[in-house]
Formats: structure tokens, C-alpha cells, sequence
């Protein structure tokens, strides 16, 4: 991850880059888009939260993309809200920062500071392989490349280091269940990252095509992660999508503003870069589960 002292550094790079470079810009300086109509601060008001992330409103002339039933994205779009809209760390401290976050997610953060970036778009798709109980596809890759999968995991496998490298050994009774499945992922957790989840996912070409369930992925170190979390589109066929993160320290899953914007809407046409709160990403950096 990037300290707070170099990424306001990097960001003061980008915004004094000339005219020409192009990131994220406000949907309402979009000529083809109409201007926007919902703040990034919904519920300074007061206002209670919807129930879900496909209760968040749209611009107008927006309507949400259709998703198949049982879908990742149709799953991601249900994703239920919590009322408190503040981000709180994983010791139940909060974040320093609470101008990233337009909506929290209402999703585990764990006791321990391990669900960051990259595990938390880990989180989200191995919860709705358990929910739909395809739990022969919740396997995800280490940073060494060996492959840390769920089935092993409930036959009593676990994950040891030896000599630098992780291997599967024997040594736990078989297990099944809730309990089960969260410590299956604290083991994700501690041995996956940007990097080996990059290896895993497949690029996007064109964001203009873009769908729940794809993430913005800078593997390595630093690197960062977030996952599309909802897409619409007007009747031109320009679309717009919202994106959620977690960050270091561990700390709730939360759909971030667009600080380019008037909405938390990110319009799929960018070109350059991606501007988020708390990172910068490229177009080529929007990458798809297989």
C-alpha cells in the first residue's frame, strides 16, 4: 500500500498534469451525460440509508444494467447497507479518514488486520460462492502460487510455510460451517494479496464494458484493489458504475465517492486515469473473475 504522505503527493502530481491527461472527470463535465442529481454526501441530511447497494440512487436518465439471476453481480447489487454510515477499523476504532466513503457495506470485517484491499474483492467472491454453495470454486493462489482451496481446507488440509514456500498438510479434522469457512479465510487473507489476485483474474479490454463483480487491480507493492460494485446505463448505452474498497489498516468495506464528481458514479468512458480517494488507477487496470 501507498503511505497518506506519498499518495497526496501523487495526487498533486496528477493535478497539475496538463489539460490533455484525461482521469475520471465529473459526470456533469461529460457533454453526453446529464448533469448530476445526486450528492456524494447522501446522508448528511440525515436521511437513513437504503436497504441495499441497488437501493443507492441513480443520476437521471440512468437505469441499472440487468444481472442475471444468481449472478455475482445481481449478488453484489443486494449486498445489504449498515445504517451507520462511518468506516470503522477492524479493533472497532475509526478510520481516520471518513471522506472516502459514500455508503458501508453491512459484510464481516474480522477482529484481525488482515481484510485490506485485495481481501476484501476476496471476501465478497468467496461469500457468494458459500451463499450459492459453490464451494468447490471458493480456491484462491498465494503470493508463492500454491493454491489455498476450500474443499482441502474442510478434508483437514491447512496451509504450513516450510522453507519459504506454503504446502498442504493433513493435520486438522475435518470441518464444515461458518466457523469453518471464516478461518479458511483468515489463511486467504494472510497469504494472498494484490498480486497473486491480479495472476487470477482475467483483463478487461474496454471499460465501457464494464460489470459488477470487475476490479480495478494494481498487483504488487504497493497495489491496490476495488471492486465494481454496480453498473447502469442510459439510452445512449453509456454506462456508469459504483466501486467499494477495504484499506489498511483492515476496516469496513465501504462504496467510495467519486472525487471527481458530484455523484459517487463513475462515468465507464474515462480515458488516462482513475481517480479514487484514496488511490489512482489506470483504464488497463480493470480486470474480471474467470
Amino acid at each position: 500500500m501507498i503511505s497518506a504522505r506519498s499518495f497526496t503527493t501523487l495526487l498533486i502530481v496528477i493535478l497539475t498534469l496538463p489539460a490533455t491527461f484525461v482521469y475520471a472527470w465529473p459526470l456533469a463535465s461529460a457533454s453526453s451525460v446529464p448533469a448530476a442529481t445526486i450528492p456524494n454526501l447522501l446522508f448528511s441530511n440525515g436521511a437513513m440509508p437504503p436497504a441495499s447497494v441497488g437501493g443507492l440512487p441513480l443520476p437521471a436518465g440512468f437505469t441499472r444494467v440487468p444481472q442475471p439471476a444468481g449472478s455475482f453481480g445481481a449478488w453484489l447489487r443486494s449486498m445489504p447497507l449498515k445504517q451507520d454510515n462511518k468506516v470503522y477499523l477492524y479493533n472497532g476504532h475509526l478510520k481516520g479518514n471518513q471522506q472516502a466513503q459514500y455508503a458501508v457495506l453491512d459484510i464481516s470485517t474480522g477482529n484481525k488486520d488482515l481484510q485490506q484491499c485485495a481481501d476484501a474483492v476476496i471476501r465478497l467472491y468467496a461469500e457468494y460462492l458459500y451463499q450459492t454453495k459453490q464451494l468447490g470454486k471458493i480456491a484462491f493462489h498465494a503470493t508463492d502460487g500454491t493454491l489455498m482451496d476450500y474443499n482441502s481446507w474442510m478434508q483437514g488440509d491447512r496451509f504450513m510455510l516450510k522453507q519459504n514456500r506454503l504446502v498442504k498438510v493433513r493435520k486438522a479434522a475435518a470441518c464444515s460451517g461458518p466457523a469453518c469457512f471464516s478461518n479458511y479465510l483468515e489463511t486467504v487473507f494472510s497469504w494472498a494479496g494484490t498480486l497473486s489476485l491480479s495472476k487470477e483474474l482475467l483483463p478487461v479490454k474496454d471499460t465501457r464494458k464494464i460489470l459488477p463483480g470487475n476490479v480495478f487491480i494494481k498487483g504488487g507493492s504497493p497495489g491496490h484493489a476495488v471492486i465494481v460494485m454496480d453498473v447502469a446505463e442510459n439510452a445512449a448505452g453509456e454506462r456508469i458504475f459504483l466501486l467499494a474498497q477495504s484499506y489498511m489498516p483492515a476496516q469496513n468495506i465501504h462504496v467510495l465517492k467519486n472525487p471527481g464528481g458530484a455523484t459517487p458514479w463513475y462515468p465507464a468512458g474515462f480515458t488516462g486515469k482513475l481517480l479514487t480517494p484514496e488511490w489512482v488507477f489506470d483504464a488497463g487496470e480493470l480486470a474480471q473473475f474467470r
